[in-house]
Formats: structure tokens, sequence, C-alpha cells
């Protein structure tokens, strides 16, 4: 297995200028858009991590906490919070950018990814060398969510 990675070795920002190919007919972003946007940019932080392919296996939430407009930019910050045996959870903060350079959060998503091997098997990953107290309460905290996604998932949810 490959040597430990710190947090800021994967960490990763994207940016989207939301265009009407992106509205619904409410005119607010379609939440699938952000789902792709998120899901594109955690699998690139988990494959800099892993240094493999990997594929999702879940993302814990996508709500809103404000409307997002056409014209908006919208700038999606990710970071890797917690490493398995092959799988991998991942924080996106998405943010609204105005045009003064200020920051306004839209949405927080946790997901996980896994990482594959040439025959789509899981390979272990990387563990994670969390150096700011931040990160290390991120892990701790990654930790108790994977627990409760196993716990759903043998109870059949």
């Amino acid at each position: 297995m490959k040597e430990a990675k710190r947090v800021s070795e994967s960490a990763a920002e994207q940016v989207q200028l939301v265009l009407s190919s992106h509205i619904n007919g409410y005119k607010r972003l379609f939440g699938g858009q952000l789902m792709a946007w998120i899901d594109m940019l955690g699998g690139v932080i988990a494959r800099r991590h892993a240094e493999h392919e990997v594929t999702t296996a879940c993302i814990d939430n996508l709500q809103f906490k404000k409307a997002v407009t056409i014209n908006s930019t919208l700038v999606l910050k990710g970071k890797m919070t917690y490493v398995g045996r092959s799988s991998m959870e991942v924080r996106v903060d998405t943010f609204v950018e105005r045009l003064d350079g200020t920051r306004e959060l839209v949405n927080t998503c946790y997901m996980v990814l896994v990482a594959l091997d040439e025959n789509q098997k899981p390979v272990p990953v990387p563990q994670l060398i969390c150096e700011t107290q931040q990160e290390k309460e991120e892990f701790e905290n990654g930790a108790r969510r994977q627990q409760l996604r196993k716990a759903r998932r043998n109870e059949g949810y």
C-alpha cells in the first residue's frame, strides 16, 4: 500500500457559472446538476488520494440552504475527511460567490467513494494524515458516519 497522505494533497476546488441549461422551471439550479458537479469533484479528490480509479458508493445529503439562480458563480471546495480500508469519505462545500468575492454556503455534502483495481475490485487506500484539530475532528466524525452507514446498510435501508 502507498504511504499515508495529507488532507491537503488531494483537496480540490471547482468553479461553475450557472447557465440557463442548469436551471429548472422555478428558475433555480437543478439539484441533480449540483449533485453531478459534487460527484465529479469528489471523484477527482478520491482518485488523487487513492491513486486508483474510484466509484461513488453513496452521497449522504443534498440540501439547499438557499436558492441558486442563473448567472451565479458557484465554488465547490472538497477535501478528504476519512479513509477506511478501501473506502474514502469526501466533504464538498458549495458556495455562491458574489461579484465582490464574498461567499455564502449553499450546501455541504459528504460522500463515500471506493478505490478499485484493474479488475473492478476494492483495493486498499493510503491512510490519511490529519494535521489540524479540525482535520482530526472531521476524521473522528467521519468514522462515526461510516459506522452509521454500515448499520443502515445492514438493516436493509
